[in-house]
């Protein structure tokens, strides 16, 4: 009988020295200011979280390590990495770069890329009431096809050749977060679909039998400037996709019409019958989620009034996530997959360390290593 195959997103913006973040925020800048610095919006607001581990530098190889090791040890097999690559070139890389891949321990976990194309706007600190539709936006998700060649030849080369990098059936996994962004660097679907077909050349060119092309799926962007694409079996027909899967649950409206919280086991529901959905529409395989939990006001400006829902960083709080409800969650999606001998039995957890979102496996100091024990209780 098919094995489980556990993976969880990995965001990689927990270190200093990026470029980027360092021009617009200053030296030494990432995410974990956020965190550090959270206020509780609402009474009983859990904020700010408190790493177990503290705040460190995932590009560390030693910092890595430990991360690898645990993860490891309650039975993840992959993680899928938030990889960020516009046309002024990459962006938050020293993570998986200088510090997974040059970690003595680093085959006991697999790694995939999730090119992650959206737009980055700059909502950090974000108030949604000071009269702009949106923050300011510093890398545009969209990138010339010359642009998307060249990220086919660095996926290629210094990351599928990698003796720990995740396939499926001998072909190395790449997934694309917003494949509507994608599709409009391309006058027709035709020619977006010969760009993705000259990845795949270029893939067997290399000796691999083919690409596993993974396509995200949802139906509401939590960033701003999501694109949503309208009908979903007819572009996943046009990239020639092998599977899908989705980041979060959020993206399936599962908060809809709650503030300023939305029950855990409420949003589950929900998104069990967007399952369903995307079973039933989609030309391919879908990878179910588990979400563990979602909070994403850190991102968003400390004297912002919490009295209404309103983009992109104010908005309802997940409670009731605790890690027996998201061992539920699994033990539920198990069940399902296998009452379908036909499914992969693929799952995605969202996340290892979505830290401004709330979203994390990595232990924290409310219920520790809560979460991890639940994956290995359900898959260990």
């Amino acid at each position: 009988m098919q094995s489980f195959q556990i993976g969880a997103f990995y965001f990689p913006n927990f270190h200093p020295g990026d470029p980027s973040n360092e021009a617009i925020h200053g030296k030494g800048w990432c995410e974990w200011e956020l965190i550090r610095t959270a206020p509780p919006r609402f009474p009983g607001h859990y904020q700010p979280q408190r790493p177990v581990w503290g705040f460190e530098d995932e590009s560390d190889p030693a910092v890595m390590a430990k991360k690898i090791d645990a993860a490891a040890d309650h039975a993840l097999d992959f993680w899928l990495f938030d990889w960020y690559h516009y046309d002024d070139g990459p962006f938050l890389n020293k993570c998986l770069d200088e510090g997974f891949l040059a970690a003595p321990n680093r085959n006991r976990m697999k790694f995939a890329l999730m090119w992650a194309n959206h737009d980055w706007y700059r909502i950090h600190g974000w108030n949604p009431y000071c009269g702009q539709e949106h923050p300011e936006l510093d890398h545009p998700g969209r990138v010339t096809p010359r642009t998307f060649e060249h990220i086919c030849d660095m996926a290629i080369e210094k990351y599928f050749k990698q003796p720990n990098y995740l396939t499926i059936d001998g072909k190395p996994f790449f997934s694309i977060y917003e494949i509507g962004t994608f599709a409009t660097a391309y006058p027709t679907a035709a020619e977006m679909r010969d760009a993705l077909d000259l990845f795949r050349e270029k893939v067997k060119s290399a000796g691999f039998p083919g690409l596993h092309l993974n396509i995200m799926y949802w139906g509401k962007p939590n960033l701003p400037g999501g694109r949503t694409p309208d009908n979903w079996g007819e572009i996943i027909e046009a990239t020639g996709a092998d599977s899908c899967t989705s980041y979060t649950w959020i993206h399936h409206r599962v908060l809809q019409g709650c503030f300023p919280i939305g029950e855990y086991a409420r949003a589950r529901e929900i998104y069990l019958k967007a399952w369903e959905e995307a079973r039933r529409i989609l030309p391919v395989p879908y990878f179910p989620n588990v979400t563990m939990g979602w909070d994403n006001s850190p991102r968003c400006a400390h004297d912002v009034p919490w009295t209404k829902d309103m983009p992109h960083v104010l908005g309802p709080t997940m409670v009731g996530n605790t890690p027996e409800e998201f061992q539920k969650s699994l033990e539920i999606v198990k069940t399902m997959l296998e009452a379908h001998p036909e499914q992969p039995r693929t799952i995605l957890i969202n996340a290892w360390n979505e830290w401004p979102e709330s979203s994390v496996l990595e232990p924290e100091e409310r219920y520790g290593y809560g979460y991890l024990e639940a994956i290995r209780n359900v898959f260990g």
